[in-house]
Order: C-alpha cells, then sequence, then structure tokens
C-alpha cells in the first residue's frame, strides 16, 4: 500500500478539485461520513454521547460532518469548537454553519471546566483539533486540550491523524493524542506508521474519500507500507523440480571468541529460509564450536588472525568460496580486532557477488562510503540506528527522528539497499522507493534478531537477482515469524532461533 507525506495529500486533494472537478466539499463529507461511522460502531449499543472537539483548519470541518451524521442517528451530540465560528474558512466553515443552523450543540472557545465535564460525560470523543498540517510544536489552547484528553475515559477517534503527530516523520510536537481509532483519508500517512506516532494511532482504517483512481497510482510516490500481497509477490520462485544447488548458495562471514552464536544463527536462518546450500566461514580455531552448532549448514575453518578473529590470511579462500555463492553475509560475530578491518575492505572490493553487510562489517566500514559505491554488485547493509549513526557520522537522535529520511540518505550516499531496522523497519535504495515493514513486535527486542534477518536476507538474495525485493520481503517474512513467535510462546521471552524455526510456518501464512 501507498504510503503520502502531508504535501503529497494537499496535492492529490488539490488535483481532484481542479483537474476533475470534484468539489473539497464533496471530500469533506465523505471524510466526516467515515468519522462517523468508526464513531458509531464505538458507541455502546448504537447510543450514547459523542464529544467532538474541533480545530479551525478543515479536520474541524470533517468533525462538523461527522456530527451531523451521527445526529442524524440519533445520537446525542455536543462540539467544542477551540476558535470562534467566525474564524473558520472555506470548507470547513460552510459545514460549521450548516451544523449551527440545524441546532446541533456548538460550544465556541470552551473553558476547562466545560471542556473536563464534557470529556467526563462522553462514550465516545473525536479528535478533530489538528491535521497533518502541523510541523512545530503544539502550544496555546491546543496543547491544554489535548493533555485534558489524555485522562478521558472515552475512546477517541482522530480525524486523519492523532492530533499533535508529525504526519510526515511520527515524531510527537510537544504532546499528542492516543486514539483508539485512526481514520485517515484516501491513503496512510507516513508518520501514522512509523514509531512513536503509530503508538498513538490504534485501529488504523483507510477511508476512501473519492480520490480518483489515477492521482492514487501516482508514480511520484514512492512510499509503501508492506502488506502479504507484496511479499508474496517478491519471493523468489522455485521450480517443482529444483535441486539444492537451483535454490541459492549462502555464504556466511563471521565469529570470533564469544560471538560464535551469531555466525551460526544467520547460517540456521539462512537455511530455514529457504537456501539450498549454506556455509558458514569461521576462525579455525572456532570450527569445532560451529560444527557442534549445526547440522544442516556447513563450515569453512579459516585462517586465523590475532585474537582468533578471521585474518588476512583467510583472503583468497574466502574469495574461492565467495565465487561459488549466489550471496555472502559479511559481519555476523566478526568482532573489530585484528585485521578485520582490511579483510572487510578487501571483501567488499573484490568480492564480485551479492553481499549482505551487518554488524561488525558496517562498524570498521565507517568512512568507507567511495569503496561502497565503488561495488558494481548489489549491495544489501543492514544496521540498527546506532549502526547508521556511526556510518552517516550523526547521532541516534537524529536517525530516529527522521527514519525513513535518513534510510534514503544512507541508501543514496551508500548507492546500496539500505535496512534500518527497528520497530516499523525502513528498507530503502538509491531509487528514494522505500517501504516500511508494520510488524513492530517488541518481544524481538533480543540479542541474535538482526543475525536471523541477515541470514534470511541472504537466503533471499540467493535465489533472486533483485537486492530490494530480497530485503523487503527478508524483513516481512522475519517479522511475520516473529509475530507467530509471540502469538504460540508468549509475548517475551521467545528467542531469535525460536523466531528462525517459524520462518517456515511464516512462508505457510503466506501462501495458505
Amino acid at each position: 500500500m501507498k504510503l503520502v507525506t502531508a504535501a503529497q495529500m494537499r496535492e492529490m486533494d488539490r488535483r481532484t478539485i481542479e483537474e476533475f472537478g470534484l468539489p473539497g466539499l464533496v471530500l469533506m463529507e465523505n471524510a466526516g461520513r467515515a468519522v462517523a461511522e468508526a464513531a458509531w460502531e464505538l458507541l455502546p449499543d448504537d447510543a450514547g454521547r459523542v464529544l467532538i472537539v474541533t480545530g479551525k483548519g478543515n479536520n474541524g470541518g470533517d468533525g462538523f460532518v461527522a456530527a451531523r451524521h451521527l445526529a442524524g442517528r440519533g445520537v446525542e451530540v455536543a462540539v467544542l469548537l477551540l476558535c470562534k465560528l467566525s474564524e473558520l474558512h472555506g470548507d470547513a466553515a460552510i459545514n460549521a454553519n450548516y451544523a449551527n443552523k440545524i441546532g446541533l450543540m456548538i460550544v465556541e472557545e470552551p473553558d476547562d471546566e466545560t471542556l473536563v465535564g464534557a470529556i467526563e460525560l462522553a462514550d465516545v470523543i473525536i479528535d478533530a483539533i489538528l491535521g497533518t498540517g502541523l510541523n512545530g510544536e503544539v502550544h496555546g489552547r491546543a496543547r491544554q486540550v489535548i493533555e485534558m484528553l489524555e485522562f478521558a475515559a472515552a475512546p477517541i477517534v482522530a480525524v486523519d491523524i492523532p492530533s499533535g503527530l508529525n504526519s510526515d516523520t511520527g515524531q510527537v510536537l510537544g504532546v499528542a493524542v492516543e486514539a483508539h481509532h485512526t481514520v485517515t483519508f484516501a491513503l496512510p500517512k507516513t508518520g501514522l506508521v512509523q514509531y512513536p506516532g503509530k503508538a498513538h494511532v490504534g485501529e488504523l482504517t483507510v477511508a476512501d474519500i473519492g480520490i480518483p483512481p489515477a492521482i492514487l497510482d501516482d508514480p511520484d510516490i514512492q512510499t509503501y507500507w508492506t502488506e502479504d500481497s507484496d511479499c508474496q509477490a517478491m519471493l523468489p520462485y522455485r521450480p517443482p523440480d529444483a535441486h539444492k544447488g537451483d535454490s541459492g548458495r549462502v555464504l556466511v562471514i563471521g565469529g570470533s571468541p564469544g560471538l560464535t552464536g551469531a555466525p551460526a544463527m544467520a547460517g540456521y536462518a539462512a537455511a530455514r529460509a529457504g537456501g539450498g546450500l549454506v556455509t558458514v566461514g569461521i576462525p579455525a580455531p572456532l570450527n569445532a564450536i560451529l560444527e557442534a552448532k549445526l547440522t544442516e549448514v556447513m563450515t569453512v575453518p579459516l585462517p586465523a588472525g590475532e585474537g582468533d578473529t578471521i585474518g588476512l590470511d583467510a583472503l583468497d579462500l574466502l574469495l574461492e568460496w565467495a565465487e561459488k555463492a549466489d550471496a555472502v553475509a559479511l559481519g555476523p560475530g566478526l568482532s573489530t580486532k585484528g585485521q578485520v578491518a582490511g579483510l572487510v575492505e578487501a571483501l567488499v572490493e573484490q568480492v564480485h557477488n551479492p553481499l549482505v553487510i551487518d554488524a561488525d562489517a558496517l562498524n570498521v566500514l565507517r568512512g568507507k562510503a567511495a569503496l561502497l559505491r565503488k561495488r558494481e554488485a548489489p549491495t544489501i547493509l543492514t544496521p540498527h540506528p546506532g549502526e547508521l549513526s556511526r556510518l552517516m557520522d550523526s547521532s541516534i537522535e537524529e536517525i530516529q527522528a527522521d527514519r525513513l529520511l535518513a534510510a534514503r540518505s544512507a541508501a543514496d550516499l551508500f548507492e546500496a539497499v539500505v535496512v534500518l531496522k527497528g520497530a516499523a523497519t525502513v528498507t530503502a535504495e538509491p531509487s528514494g522507493e522505500a517501504w516500511i515493514n508494520p510488524f513492530s513486535n517488541n518481544g524481538m527486542a533480543s540479542g541474535g534478531m538482526g543475525d536471523i534477518l541477515t541470514g534470511v536476507i541472504a537466503a533471499l538474495m540467493a535465489a533472486n537477482d533483485d537486492p530490494m525485493t530480497s530485503a523487503v520481503a527478508g524483513v516481512y517474512l522475519h517479522g511475520l515469524a516473529g509475530d507467530i513467535a509471540a502469538r504460540e510462546m508468549g509475548p517475551r521471552g521467545f528467542l531469535a532461533t525460536d523466531v528462525a524455526e517459524r520462518i517456515p510456518a511464516a512462508y505457510k501464512v503466506l501462501w495458505d
């Protein structure tokens, strides 16, 4: 599903009105009706009191339309307008005046006592205070009212976006409404599916308000929210007579003392994700450990250097194995000690097959953007925010403040597909196309989950020529397996290997 920024949505509204002749009043009518329907569904026995808190923008106009439709169903409705009726303009003013003339209860500039009393009496509250145009911190009366709504017992339905959120980044602009249900219009806004905004949205409904398909399908919109059907289309085809050699050869390079689990998990996950032949290259002194950990996955003992990390003497052997592989995963448990940095740089430069670069391999590539840009074969980087902050010479706070921008900027800088891990993982490519993953299972906030993801993406890359679809599908499959683990085992305490074991079940969900 496509996702839009506030500016893109405004342009879609403009084109609908000017090019297709559909009046803004009709769009507002459709929007308000959809909000009324969502509020109606939350009312006890289709009756009760609905409080609508409105501002002076188009969101307020949507609120007045919702009030009219709910009143028409016999619901007791009160509208608290945080300004004077005379301050409204355009379509919002027309709907407010109409609501006023038909006798709906409208209180202009309500005081605190009125607000608190109305909030306490309401069975459902509609938040129509601030819309998608907000880009600065909430202040004044709007802030005070949003803070009052924090104590509401009634469920809140947000109009288009919970008031106080940046609709592009999902950042809370000082304060924000915590909605039970958000009704957004035409297409979801990017801030609704990214944290912290996503935590304020509640159930999300995307309402059709009449934007023509020709506008919704605008090719300039390059941000997507991954769904089952997207992942299904991206998964590599396997013919019925396939053998293991057809199913993708994966080489995982990693491991160091104390970190043997990372390459083991990446190799295991690559096999679970469908890799036909998976091999883990490990420092020779640690090979016995990996032999014990892995059954279906092969190992290659490599010449070790300082501290039993992989040494530069392993380069020729690794290049030989990489040549046989369809995809190489570089970094899990590698460490940054000894000759690792020199080895990673040499591999990035000399491996001519697709590379998935993670963990310590990312850490030693700081300042090496030119080296990554030289690669002709596909490259996928899978950093968490800390790793990306080092690669971009930025702070974690800057990365997290606009994850879409950070992922896109990194993809452009490194000329690689970038998977910015975390809740609602963002995957971007140099063209600007980006996908936001819907899964945000906090039970996966534990060690090893990134190693599993690396293995999954490497397995898909080994069977697929396209790094972007491999990364997007890998992220989705990984998240879906995590949700399955949470449902089966409980929300906390399941391990990275539990997620890997449920990758076949995730495939089953997608293919059933």
